[in-house]
């Protein structure tokens, strides 16, 4: 884990068809239920992919963290052009150290990102400070076998692993989902005051 980081050069890839196909942001938001009054943050959010549609089903603010400025450039660019993306707000940063006060938000999407992290159980206590309790996150990661896409093998994390990390910060498993092979979703339950 922490070795491979997106290549801003191919941020293209990050919104086509192919990929909406294989992960429709706005049915996966649905499933995670995403209210009017939740304040939503988007870990790693790239170009906006979840950031977007979060924004357009909360009223409250969605904060798009992001380490790389030329990503969040493209991002703020997008939500220049799309009047309903008031409410997002850019943060530079990295996961392990969300800049961000406690308990400061509803729900996290961490899409694609914790196998970029040099310290999952650190990122996963940063992810749990900054959430309120009963707060809730959903991971998106690739499944540990090769695929066309994605980083290497070495650096992925398998389901189970990642379950017993989410267990060992104290934070509760709900739902786990299998998509096609390539992902999978955990609907995560922050389970007690940090």
């Amino acid at each position: 884990m922490g070795g491979h980081r997106f290549n801003p050069e191919k941020a293209h890839k990050l919104d086509n068809p192919e990929r909406r196909k294989h992960m429709p942001p706005e049915r996966i938001l649905q499933e995670f239920q995403i209210h009017p009054s939740d304040v939503v943050l988007d870990l790693g959010a790239g170009t906006g992919y979840f950031t977007l549609p979060a924004s357009w089903m909360t009223e409250k603010e969605v904060y798009a963290l992001d380490l790389e400025p030329r990503m969040l450039a493209l991002l703020q660019e997008k939500v220049r052009q799309t009047e309903a993306a008031a409410n997002v707000h850019v943060l530079q940063g990295a996961i392990e150290n969300i800049p961000l006060e406690s308990q400061s938000v509803d729900k996290i999407i961490a899409s694609l990102v914790l196998h970029e992290s040099d310290d999952l159980k650190k990122t996963l206590r940063e992810m749990q400070r900054v959430l309120r309790p009963g707060g809730r996150i959903l991971i998106i990661e690739w499944e540990k076998q090769q695929t066309e896409e994605g980083p290497p093998l070495s650096e992925r994390i398998a389901v189970e692993e990642m379950e017993e990390t989410i267990r060992n910060v104290g934070m509760e498993i709900e739902r786990r989902v299998r998509e096609n092979g390539m992902y999978y979703l955990l609907h995560v339950k922050q389970s007690h005051v940090v």
